[in-house]
């Protein structure tokens, strides 16, 4: 006579293997925000970087460079944008699938720099259709990412140096729609079993995605021809997405503040007239931007967080940021 228990194990030997969620990690909360959507309620993101902290200089807890070991999927901008990430994966190995962003098909990448690095209006049609379609084609992509190769990046410097790749990509919605659909493939590749949820969920995030994308675009038109002033070279993207005018910046990279000779420099030529306003950045010192406002005529803007690093985490994030993006600029640029 076979015991109850016996019967169990034997039922439950003959069942097919569960597959487990993959363990998602990510660096900066945009990244984790759009992993989160496509992830759903089956399983939760990691963030690496905490609330405050600066995504071009960071050093991991040990439990955090733990997570980065044991992950089995590692979605990040790349070592461009969080080089001490890079740092991390080389010294501690791992199994991860890691994909750097930055490195997807169909990214669109600018240089520092650059002005209007794409046609706008495929963009407004993109933003309608959630294509993601830039108006450019491969040759230009390869072009920017040679660019990129040849500049290199100094890990000491902790971000950029002004030149080459800007890595604030994710501030180009068409970008986010694109990882999206790469985030959703990579976890269904990992997961079988629930491949037609990260889909649905992908295609979910990337309607919302297109839709808000429209919102913003009619919200911003009325301020392009307007120019601003912002604390450090990040909104490139951002700008160029939706035909705004950015007209320099208080410091040039993100290592270290600008001197006094660059402080007088930007003070005059914002006396000169032609700005409208000046926009502190969170993370960074608010009097630098009163003091090259001083006696200009320029107006001080809320602060701008193009990382989101003082958002709540999470799959509302994204959104969260480009509206508050687009408010804090609409707040001091309209007439």
């Amino acid at each position: 006579m076979i015991r109850p228990v016996s019967c169990l194990a034997a039922l439950f030997a003959a069942l097919p293997a569960l597959a487990e969620v993959p363990r998602v990690v990510t660096d900066i909360p945009p990244v984790q925000s759009l992993a989160q959507q496509v992830l759903g309620d089956l399983g939760a993101a990691e963030l690496l970087l905490p609330a405050g902290g600066n995504a071009h200089n960071y050093q991991l807890r040990p439990s955090q460079a733990r997570a980065v070991a044991e992950a089995d999927l590692l979605f990040w901008i790349g070592p461009e944008m969080t080089p001490w990430l890079d740092r991390t994966l080389e010294g501690i190995g791992g199994d991860a699938r890691t994909v750097a962003l930055m490195e997807v098909e169909g990214t669109f990448l600018r240089d520092f720099g650059a002005k209007g690095g794409h046609d706008h209006g495929d963009h407004a049609e993109g933003a309608a259709n959630g294509a993601g379609d830039h108006g450019h084609d491969d040759n230009e992509h390869d072009d920017h990412a040679a660019h990129g190769a040849e500049a290199g990046h100094d890990d000491d410097h902790a971000g950029h140096d002004h030149s080459g790749t800007d890595p604030h990509a994710w501030l180009d919605p068409a970008n986010a729609r694109t990882w999206i659909g790469v985030i959703a493939a990579e976890l269904a590749a990992a997961d079988p079993a629930n491949a037609a949820t990260y889909a649905a969920n992908a295609k979910a995030a990337a309607a919302n995605l297109a839709a808000l994308d429209a919102e913003t675009a009619a919200r911003l038109a009325p301020l392009r021809g307007r120019p601003f002033v912002v604390f450090h070279d990040a909104y490139g993207y951002f700008a160029d997405h939706y035909g705004l005018t950015v007209a320099g910046s208080v410091a040039l990279g993100d290592a270290a503040a600008p001197g006094a000779g660059r402080l007088a420099d930007l003070q005059a030529e914002l006396a000169r007239g032609g700005v409208i306003c000046a926009f502190p950045e969170a993370q960074h010192d608010p009097a630098l931007i009163a003091t090259v406002a001083e006696g200009t005529g320029v107006r001080i803007g809320g602060t701008l967080d193009p990382s989101g690093s003082t958002l709540e985490p999470g799959p509302g994030l994204y959104a969260a940021l480009l509206t508050g993006m687009a408010d804090t600029l609409a707040d001091c640029l309209a007439e």
